[in-house]
């Protein structure tokens, strides 16, 4: 069975051909800086790391980019390529390049910490993190400017305001115990979170956090230890820096590959594939789940039960799933009235605004597809209601065929060996014996009369359903109140007898089991359909669930278009109602 190929909508196309251009871009602006910096002299072959590494975050920005387009995770990793590629400028040339790279070098620290602790949204969760990531930008951007504005031979002497090396000095010790201690609490965040998560959500976090803690606790190591303490060679230092640097964005490839995170599309590939609906067998929630870019999503159906929902399978809503912090619940609404659910992780769609309008999006699909599985449901029912009857009608014709076997017909029989003993009889035995056959004959009558009555009641068929009904009402061991309103023509024997049966088995019910003090029957006729209704005030408690009774006759007033219902609260009585259609 092949897989149907998902519907692409034009942004998605457009989105493709805008990768595409930034790509060429990438290459272009590559090119450039190899053009610029002296690989070819003497001791510049490790400069070919600085536009390497520009390479891997623009290919890894692209790729998360287009798998999550509602994501700004491609997009913070592009920028963060893009801050690679600025602070590489100093290493060329050319005076105004070089002015950039001066004011840029510590930049790429600055992005990476905002990339860390954006994943997996694309959007800082916390006002910690937010303040994190501020402090950072500050410190790679203002603490940076000393260095060039009170250094005349520093990074870039043209920018120097003034000759202060010991300024200078003291502002780069400074940056770089600010920096040291931000990173520390970086790294102590990330920890935090990768503690806290869940175990699907920890498969997919810790190839990229714990290379992440690593990235941000390494790079002031370089600057204290390599740099201030063991003064090593700038360039195996930068070979070490910009290394563990290009790791990172390989780091959140595996990240997104371990967590199976799906390619999302705008809102406008879900019109796109309702539109072409009939191309593809994909299943809706399939086609929700790409969209929002959540594996986990999971889409359910309201059903007749006010609280209720299920799947497309009829598997019923995880009630833990809607209190839970880390996933989320997003009702689908058609024409006010709520006809489904959207079930997402929090984590991955931190927006609910864009699940509400997916579902929007999609609500008349979910209608249908809702309609479609109480059908299904409603078929699967008539089959089992069909199964009941069937053995209903089984286990009715083997009580009626024991009941004559083991009842009428030994009678017959012991009747017709005493008819045979009469007639051998001496002569003044004779009328004694006749009149005990006599009287035997009677019973066994009357055992055949009760016999003919449990399948067809004579009541009902001598004087109709409303005289039969007050027979058994009156005949109640409790008081029992009887009304009845059936004008019009005859309702019919299938009626009459399916109608007649219900109330046999309640008012039977009521006797067993209800311990009521009192009982109440109705029969209406109105607008072409026949309702008998039998309520008591006893001890509550009955289903149609509870035994084969109650179904059954269920089943019979459902095959013939009806409806039955027992609402029986405990303490507080029983109430059967049965409809059925007499026009």
């Amino acid at each position: 069975m092949t897989t149907a190929a998902p519907v692409r909508s034009e942004m998605a196309r457009s989105l493709q051909r805008a990768l595409w251009m930034l790509a060429t871009m990438g290459v272009v602006l590559t090119v450039l800086l190899i053009a610029l910096l002296s690989i070819h002299e003497p001791g510049g072959l490790p400069l070919i790391v600085l536009p390497a590494t520009f390479v891997i975050y623009l290919v890894a920005g692209g790729l998360a980019w287009r798998r999550r387009p509602r994501s700004d995770i491609g997009f913070l990793i592009v920028i963060a390529g893009v801050a690679v590629y600025a602070g590489s400028l100093y290493s060329t040339e050319v005076p105004a390049l070089v002015a950039v790279g001066s004011v840029c070098a510590t930049l790429m620290v600055a992005a990476i910490v905002h990339l860390l602790l954006a994943f997996p949204t694309g959007r800082l969760p916390d006002r910690l993190s937010v303040f994190l990531v501020v402090a950072t930008y500050v410190t790679c951007l203002v603490m940076q400017a000393p260095l060039y504005l009170f250094d005349a031979h520093g990074p870039f002497p043209p920018f120097a305001l003034a000759d202060l090396p010991r300024a200078a000095e003291f502002f780069s010790l400074l940056q770089t115990i600010v920096a040291t201690a931000l990173m520390v609490w970086v790294a102590w965040v990330l920890w935090g979170r990768l503690r806290r998560a869940d175990a699907a959500h920890r498969r997919v976090l810790v190839p990229l956090f714990s290379y992440g803690i690593f990235t941000v606790l390494f790079m002031p190591l370089i600057a204290i230890i390599l740099d201030r303490v063991l003064h090593l060679d700038p360039a195996v230092r930068g070979f070490l820096q910009f290394g563990v640097i290009a790791g990172l964005p390989i780091a959140f490839a595996l990240g997104t590959i371990r967590g199976r995170f799906a390619r999302t599309g705008e809102l406008e590939e879900l019109g796109a594939w309702l539109g072409d609906r009939g191309e593809s067998s994909e299943p809706l929630g399939t086609a929700l789940e790409r969209a929002l870019g959540d594996p986990s999503l999971r889409l359910y159906f309201r059903t007749e039960d006010p609280t209720g929902f299920v799947d497309g399978e009829g598997h019923p809503a995880d009630d833990a799933a809607r209190s839970d912090p880390r996933r989320g619940w997003q009702p689908v609404v058609l024409d006010g009235r709520e006809i489904g659910a959207i079930e997402y992780d929090a984590a991955i769609v931190s927006s609910a605004g864009r699940v509400r309008a997916a579902g929007s999006v999609v609500a008349i699909e979910v209608e249908r597809e809702r309609l479609t599985a109480e059908l299904r449901a409603s078929q699967r029912e008539l089959l089992r209601s069909r199964e009941r009857l069937v053995e209903a009608g089984d286990r009715e014709r083997r009580r009626v065929a024991r009941d004559l076997h083991d009842g009428l017909q030994v009678q017959l029989v012991l009747l017709a060996l005493e008819a045979q003993q009469i007639a051998s009889a001496p002569a003044d035995a004779v009328p004694e014996r006749a009149t005990r056959l006599r009287v035997d004959i009677d019973a066994a009558a009357a055992d055949l009369r009760a016999l003919v009555s449990a399948l067809v009641p004579a009541a009902l068929i001598e004087r109709g359903l409303a005289a039969a009904a007050e027979d058994l009402a009156d005949r109640m061991p409790i008081p029992t109140e009887f009304e009845a309103d059936l004008p019009g023509a005859a309702l019919g024997d299938l009626v009459e007898a399916t109608t007649y049966f219900v109330l046999t088995e309640a008012l039977a019910n009521v006797v067993k089991h209800a311990r009521a003090s009192v009982a109440r029957v109705r029969l209406a006729r109105r607008d072409g359909r026949l309702r008998l209704d039998v309520e008591d005030d006893g001890i509550g408690g009955a289903s149609m669930d509870a035994g084969t009774g109650l179904r059954g006759l269920a089943d019979r007033v459902e095959a013939i278009g009806g409806s039955m219902s027992v609402v029986s609260l405990l303490g507080h009585g029983t109430h059967v109602r049965a409809e059925v259609p007499c026009a």
